[in-house]
């Protein structure tokens, strides 16, 4: 039984529906009235899960039909959970050596003042996502953050979510003085927005990557077909003698070729253009047993202490947080004013006046030139092709 048809059946069977396995890959359902209307079926029918299917059974996919017939029948429930990490019993390995391997400050100085066994909160988030163009493509992406430190989880995630299904016995919420407290909306808005657009444009390149190609072949193909009508033009246009009536007419159908080639490529624009569609799913608030490290950074003449996670049920250390667009990767760099850990991205030189500048300090633009920041602009330093909505 697939992953997809167990979930079905497990669904169901929460629904009081009456189900029944069978072969190949499919099921028999007998629906009451609420689950007919909410997943669109008859009262009695036949799902299919697999390729080969069951006679007269309905496919059942993850596309985004079928997905929004089960958020209909699910309705909130299962929007926030809370899961505990159990402590595990994996000593931290030598401090100094792990900071060698994963903290990497291409400006700055550490030294590590302290080390010691804490709680903490992460917060995972799910989205689904529609990118609607000339095709479409749905899928779902996952935003986790540390509550105790602002970092984004990104490759942990890959550790620490499956971790969950070897849970044992459900672990009791730990005290709350033992926890960092909550965010508030604002707070978490804040780091949603910059942290999920760059995701997500590296989970759609690919597509992206298709589009740009097609409508550089239609763009050429179109290109070549009116060049072509045109110099034929420039052609019968040379070949009359001055003052023939006939030179305004090409004239203006040389005007016309020019205007039929400006309205072809607008509407490869409108074909084209993409439109993502971003909503939230779920939030997964997961307590996990860490060991805080506890480091002095220096930078020139300034110093600030900052705090990193290792995650014993990852095996790995968290990266410091990016205080410009919570960016993915290890690579910081540390500001002269504040100390700010961004991105390389967050202390790029200006396009203005050539000078690096930190966007975490200067959100607005270059204190420099006064040349605005590019409306847009995400922490990878490119600029986001989508739109997106975020419940």
């Amino acid at each position: 039984m697939s992953h997809l048809q167990r979930f079905v059946a497990d669904l169901l069977e929460r629904e009081e529906v009456l189900v029944e396995p069978i072969e190949p890959d499919g099921m028999e359902v007998l629906a009451p009235p609420r689950v007919q209307r909410a997943l669109r079926i008859p009262e009695f029918c036949r799902l299919g899960f697999g390729s080969a299917m069951p006679p007269g059974a309905q496919r059942v996919g993850v596309e985004a039909d079928w997905l929004e017939r089960f958020d209909g029948l699910i309705g909130e429930r299962g929007r926030c959970s809370r899961h505990v990490l159990a402590p595990v019993n994996r000593k931290l390995p030598d401090a100094e050596l792990l900071l060698q391997q994963e903290l990497d400050l291409d400006n700055a100085t550490y030294k590590l003042l302290d080390s010691s066994p804490a709680w903490t909160r992460c917060l995972i988030l799910y989205f689904r996502y529609s990118a609607l163009s000339d095709e479409k493509r749905d899928g779902v992406v996952r935003l986790g953050v540390n509550l105790a430190t602002g970092a984004v989880l990104d490759e942990l995630l890959e550790r620490l979510v499956p971790s969950l299904a070897d849970e044992g016995v459900e672990q009791d919420w730990p005290e709350a003085d033992a926890l960092p407290p909550s965010w508030d909306r604002q707070r978490l808005l804040a780091v949603v927005g910059p942290a999920l657009s760059p995701r997500l444009a590296a989970l759609l390149e690919p597509f992206t990557r298709s589009l740009r190609r097609r409508l550089a072949r239609d763009q050429e193909r179109l290109y070549e077909y009116h060049n072509e009508l045109q110099r034929e033009a420039g052609r019968r246009l040379a070949a009359l003698p001055a003052g023939d009536d006939g030179r305004r007419r090409e004239q203006q159908r040389i005007e016309a070729i020019g205007r039929e080639y400006r309205a072809k490529l607008d509407d490869l624009g409108h074909k084209y253009a993409l439109r993502v569609v971003v909503e939230w799913v779920q939030t997964l608030d997961l307590a996990t047993p860490v060991q805080r490290l506890k480091l002095l950074i220096r930078r020139r003449k300034g110093e600030r202490i900052v705090h990193l996670d290792w995650h014993p049920a990852a095996r790995r250390l968290e990266p410091p947080p990016c205080e410009f667009g919570y960016a993915s990767g290890r690579t910081r760099l540390v500001c002269d004013e504040a100390l700010h850990l961004v991105s390389t991205a967050g202390l790029a030189a200006c396009p203005g006046c050539g000078k690096p500048y930190c966007r975490a300090c200067h959100p607005a633009g270059c204190p420099k030139c006064g040349l605005a920041a590019t409306a847009g602009q995400d922490a990878g330093g490119s600029v986001a092709s989508i739109s997106s909505a975020t419940a």
